[in-house]
């Protein structure tokens, strides 16, 4: 799924990349999201940082994940797009303050989906153990429509998304 997504032409992962942020600021203003939980894009994975700097206009709280051994996430407070550091695995997280509290809307990536509303993430478990302990939290997954599979492959420890969309 990694070389399938990286194989979408540019020109059309940005248009699809504009459908939805498009869609996840509509949820975030019909939801009343004050408390965000995004990750900070990396590779070719959608590229929400337009979604997260509305968040950031609109003075919603954003928290992004800083990886941690053990399968765990460190959730810090992100201030602005230009307050982040390299972390493991080519990801980036936010120099802020570690947060501790809950979310109103968790904007989850993964390499594949399927109509369950399952996903395959990168397979340390991170994000797994991370929405287990946050069952208050509206979990929307997005990817590209290359990502969709009938059936991915399921653990006791995998959690279900309460919603996904893909173009």
């Amino acid at each position: 799924m990694l070389a399938v997504r990286v194989s979408i032409p540019s020109d059309i992962k940005n248009g699809i990349d504009q459908l939805i942020n498009s869609k996840l600021q509509e949820i975030i203003d019909e939801r009343g999201v004050r408390v965000l939980h995004c990750y900070l894009p990396m590779g070719a994975e959608i590229d929400i940082k337009p979604t997260i700097q509305f968040a950031l206009n609109k003075s919603i709280k954003v928290i992004s994940p800083k990886t941690l051994p053990n399968r765990k996430l460190e959730n810090r407070i992100l201030n602005s797009l230009d307050e982040v550091e390299k972390g493991a695995w080519g990801t980036s997280h936010p120099t802020g303050k570690p947060y501790k509290g809950s979310f109103d809307l968790i904007i989850v990536p993964g390499l594949a989906f399927d109509d369950a509303n399952y996903r395959l993430g990168y397979g340390g478990g991170y994000y797994d153990n991370f929405l287990a302990l946050h069952p208050e939290a509206y979990k929307f997954g997005i990817f590209y429509s290359k990502q969709k599979v009938a059936s991915v492959p399921r653990e006791p420890h995998d959690v279900c998304l309460n919603e996904i969309i893909s173009f």
